[in-house]
């Protein structure tokens, strides 16, 4: 990956001219980007001026700089990331980034030391030491973890610097960072690819399951079902573009799949009346991939569907959820001979076979990029089924079921917030989540029927479940999602947890 680099000098030029920041008692923003200088008496004299009034949550704003400051090119004497248009600074894709340079032994821990690069680096850790009085070194994710467990008071400019830093690898960035902040600034997080960097899927080919002969019956699809119509998307196909705008049954939707947390979540793309556009930003939120809209360029939680930083956060906004179900092909099809399925014609030159993409990533259960906190009840990565729903105070009930629990238990019934829940999970370990108010399931007669503790029969569908004898008393199926334990519990640390 070779970004294109923005001149420090334009890239400050907004910043310096905000007389909001102006009248700030926090340091002008400036002397963050010139204490990464490879000039010394420019960043010497930069950092002298950030730790006059130093405090702990400047912090982040130096942190910063050490991820580009490992490897590659050296730096500019005006502070930026690298000293050529079409530099490569050793940055890769979202799939080669690691969070961690890992902390290096003795005196010549940072490198060749005659690397204005590896200079830069070390003077901006000596001084970190110095003012905070932490002693990580060179180990950044020891600092991030440090930073984002401090209590959040950040520089009033921090998403000015967001903006204008990320800048440097795309000037796209700049759009972002505008308006109201609902999540702490200081866990967003580049996730090493441009904004739309990750190609969406627009409207694809799709093929009836008769002629998707590169599917085998074990692969795993995402079903999707709207208004009488059944749509399988290949998670082999889905992982490598992780958005796809598509219209099923009639309604324009989003699907979000944010491989880092393992969800799979469909959104009405209707806001407002009319349907807006989402697409990759190339940045994350508690290793949760953040999307943005084409008309505010907000930063939106693809896990909550929430506006999280821009001129639509804080303003109730909240896209519709939609269900779906994460299974094999085998099972979809046999339940849906009608299905239609991603076509590999995608436009894209890619592997699409099966447990390609992220393969190492799946296959460890360590994470790419860190989060604030972790759960040892589960492993990372284990699979929950994550469910929620909106209080009416504000916030979400949000439940966990361990997905291993529930193939375990192919009839369960939970409740949430005081609504009546019934889990139906297939053989396959398919999960489906119905309104149950009132009612007691008390046996499964068959792979989509059951009985309550009166003794009537219900059928379950995609849409609801229904009583043979009394079409009008059909409960909703509800949305839900499977997900990586972390990356729920990352954003619901309240949430509910059942494993047994």
């Amino acid at each position: 990956m070779k970004p294109r680099f923005i001149a420090a000098g334009v890239a400050l030029m907004a910043i310096t001219l905000n007389p909001v920041f102006a009248q700030s008692a926090d340091p002008d923003l400036k002397f963050f980007f010139e204490a990464a200088s490879a000039d010394k008496d420019l960043a010497n004299t930069a950092l002298e001026e950030i730790g006059k009034n130093w405090k702990d949550g400047y912090a982040i704003m130096l942190i910063e700089w050490l991820r580009f400051l490992s490897q590659g090119e050296g730096i500019s004497a005006g502070g930026q990331i690298a000293a050529s248009g079409q530099a490569n600074v050793g940055l890769a894709t979202e799939r080669d980034i690691s969070t961690s340079t890992g902390p290096l032994e003795g005196r010549n821990r940072f490198g060749n030391r005659q690397n204005p690069r590896v200079q830069a680096r070390e003077r901006l850790v000596g001084n970190l030491e110095k003012f905070t009085g932490q002693d990580f070194g060179d180990d950044l994710d020891g600092w991030r973890d440090w930073a984002r467990a401090l209590p959040y008071d950040p520089h009033q400019g921090l998403g000015a610097f967001k903006a204008n830093f990320y800048a440097q690898i795309d000037p796209a960035f700049r759009n972002f960072f505008q308006g109201n902040a609902m999540v702490r600034l200081d866990a967003v997080d580049w996730g090493g690819v441009k904004v739309a960097g990750i190609p969406a899927l627009d409207h694809p080919e799709t093929v009836d399951a008769g002629k998707a002969g590169y599917l085998s019956d074990s692969d795993v699809v995402f079903g999707f079902f709207r208004n009488g119509e059944a749509r399988a998307y290949p998670k082999r196909i889905l992982a490598w573009h992780e958005l796809a705008w598509d219209k099923v049954g009639g309604e324009e939707i989003t699907l979000v799949y944010c491989t880092l947390c393992g969800t799979a979540i469909p959104y009405s793309s209707e806001v407002g009346g009319r349907v807006v556009k989402f697409d990759t930003s190339g940045l994350l939120y508690q290793s949760n991939k953040l999307l943005f809209d084409d008309i505010t360029f907000t930063l939106w939680s693809s896990l909550t569907g929430e506006p999280v930083v821009g001129r639509m956060a804080g303003t109730g906004t909240r896209l519709a959820s939609l269900p779906i179900v994460t299974t094999s092909w085998g099972e979809w099809r046999a339940q849906h001979p009608d299905t239609t399925v991603l076509s590999l014609d995608t436009g894209h030159d890619r592997d699409y076979g099966e447990g390609v993409a992220y393969a190492d990533y799946f296959a460890s259960d360590d994470l790419m990029f860190a989060v604030s906190d972790r759960d040892s009840r589960l492993n990372n990565k284990d699979e929950i089924l994550a469910i929620r729903f909106p209080r009416r105070q504000g916030g979400d009930d949000a439940l966990a079921i361990s997905a291993d629990f529930l193939a375990q238990n192919q009839l369960f019934q939970t409740d949430l917030g005081g609504r009546q829940l019934l889990v139906l999970t297939s053989s396959d370990g398919a999960n489906r989540v119905y309104a149950a108010p009132g009612v007691t399931f008390v046996e499964r007669v068959g792979e989509n029927q059951v009985k309550d503790s009166e003794g009537r029969t219900w059928v379950a569908d995609e849409d609801s479940i229904v009583p043979i004898d009394s079409s009008s008393a059909a409960l909703p199926r509800l949305a839900a999602f499977r997900a990586f334990w972390f990356g729920w519990y990352a954003q619901y640390p309240d949430t509910e947890l059942i494993t047994n």
